[in-house]
């Protein structure tokens, strides 16, 4: 196999003092997750036509990983896999499936969240966006996986509309009705304006871990019409939709101009990220928060998305739903002032489950065997960090589908729970865009990485996913 060179460029200012000392001081974390973003929706990623020049002054201020897996191509199993540390061979949430009354499959009893550990080390907890792991009476309740504080959708099928009748404030139901008539309350501005009010209400000395869901910009397509909205408009200068399977005129709030929403709605969660971080700054928390901005997975070709317009993969193949690079790389940017040296960009190759033992050694916790992530601190202080001898993702939709990455080579399974699976093979330092399928010139590597995935999948009877579990 060809070896992968990895570069370690998170680089700490200052020497072995400052290790001890930042561990001691438990930093403030804030956890920004956008929702279907690509790995190229964004300017410091490569974004031609969207300007997010607060997520790209981010950027620049820390260090921008290239090779930084989510979770899941999904959004449910994604966040359960950041919540528990765990793959989807591993995780109790495995896919989106509805839940009853209201919201997804809820994380079990069994199952302890990195804002449970978070919690029990002393931080003051909270979340506002979009939860998708269990409704308020189930084991998966907010309130019951580690947070103070909940504002959002609880559900991730009712968050495609950002005019909503109702939010969640911990158990208490928010009215928004008034939204039934006419589009009056942004869901997204409401929840931000909740975000900004927790922080603004921290105080020095007592940490907190704010996790930050957004639901941009994810489907519907549907951004207050505002001046970010209005220049859009202006910019793309598009044809109006008409009255086709498209745009449904019966259905309200959905899009004349889906460039222009599209645009405004990354264009947004821009907005929200800068004023988050003005927030740390005006607070003095700057020096001991660690601020971290991610995507779910890749971008969604839904009700007018348009991720060819937009080059929102960059060069990489595939989309939401896809286990190819454009549905699961996502961007990743790290800031904490004094701590991470500015304008770094790393290749090492990172997953969304490792933020669980890395958060718990920020928080000076013992560090769970029993996850499948690895912590980044030894790369935080520009020490040598242990690889993932693999990483591996399940997606329990479309006939089954499964993928490991090992060093350079990709192993993708199609149609896994049928008969006749299909199996492709990819050369990423070769062939980062997915287009030669080498499988059968390397039989070998097919094998050793088909060892892999019946290693990494773990039978769950709420979950089968191959012939024989069903």
């Amino acid at each position: 196999m060809i070896k992968i060179i990895f570069v370690f460029a998170f680089v700490f200012a200052g020497g072995g003092n400052i290790i001890s000392q930042s561990i001691k001081e438990r930093p403030n974390i804030i956890f920004i997750l956008a929702d279907d973003l690509g790995y190229a929706e964004i300017g410091c990623y490569g974004q031609q036509k969207i300007k997010t020049p607060n997520i790209d002054a981010l950027a620049k201020s820390g260090i921008r990983f290239t090779q930084f897996y989510s979770g899941s191509t999904v959004c449910a199993p994604a966040r359960a896999s950041f919540m528990t540390g765990l793959h989807t061979g591993h995780s109790a949430v495995r896919g989106n499936e509805n839940y009853g009354p209201e919201g997804q499959t809820p994380l079990p009893d069994s199952s302890v969240t990195i804002a449970m550990e978070l919690k029990k080390a002393g931080y003051k907890t909270a979340a506002f966006g979009k939860w998708s792991l269990g409704f308020i009476t189930t084991s998966g309740a907010p309130s019951k996986k580690g947070f103070d504080n909940f504002f959002g959708y609880n559900c991730q099928s009712l968050a495609h509309n950002y005019y909503p009748d109702h939010l969640w404030e911990n158990d208490n139901k928010i009215d928004l009705s008034v939204n039934l008539d006419k589009p009056e309350i942004y869901s997204g501005d409401l929840i931000q304006e909740k975000a900004l009010g927790f922080l603004n209400k921290q105080q020095a000395g007592q940490p907190f871990f704010l996790y930050l869901p957004y639901t941009l910009p994810h489907v519907d397509l549907t951004p207050p019409h505002d001046s970010i909205y209005n220049y859009y408009v202006r910019l793309f200068n598009e044809e109006p939709l008409k009255e086709t399977n498209t745009r449904n005129l019966n259905k309200q709030f959905v899009e004349l101009y889906p460039h222009a929403a599209s645009a405004a709605m990354v264009a947004r969660l821009d907005k929200y990220v800068g004023e988050v971080v003005a927030l740390v700054k005006k607070k003095g928390f700057a020096e001991n928060t660690l601020i971290i901005f991610t995507s779910d997975n890749g971008p969604h070709k839904e009700k007018g998305g348009d991720p060819d317009f937009f080059k929102s993969n960059g060069i990489y193949k595939g989309i939401k739903r896809d286990l190819y690079e454009g549905g699961i790389r996502v961007p990743l940017i790290m800031s904490w002032k004094g701590k991470i040296k500015p304008e770094q960009e790393t290749n090492h190759m990172t997953a969304l489950w490792d933020f669980y033992p890395t958060f718990q050694q920020l928080a000076n916790l013992p560090v769970s065997r029993t996850v499948d992530g690895i912590s980044m601190m030894p790369l935080l202080f520009n020490k040598k960090v242990s690889d993932h001898s693999y990483l591996y993702w399940e997606f329990h939709e479309l006939s089954g589908r499964q993928a490991v990455r090992c060093l350079n080579w990709k192993l993708i399974k199609l149609k896994v729970g049928t008969p006749e699976p299909v199996t492709e093979l990819y050369d990423l330092d070769k062939d980062p865009s997915e287009k030669n399928n080498v499988a059968a010139q390397n039989e070998n590597i097919v094998k050793k990485l088909e060892n892999l995935i019946k290693q990494a999948h773990q039978k769950n009877k709420d979950w089968p996913l191959l012939p024989e579990e069903k």
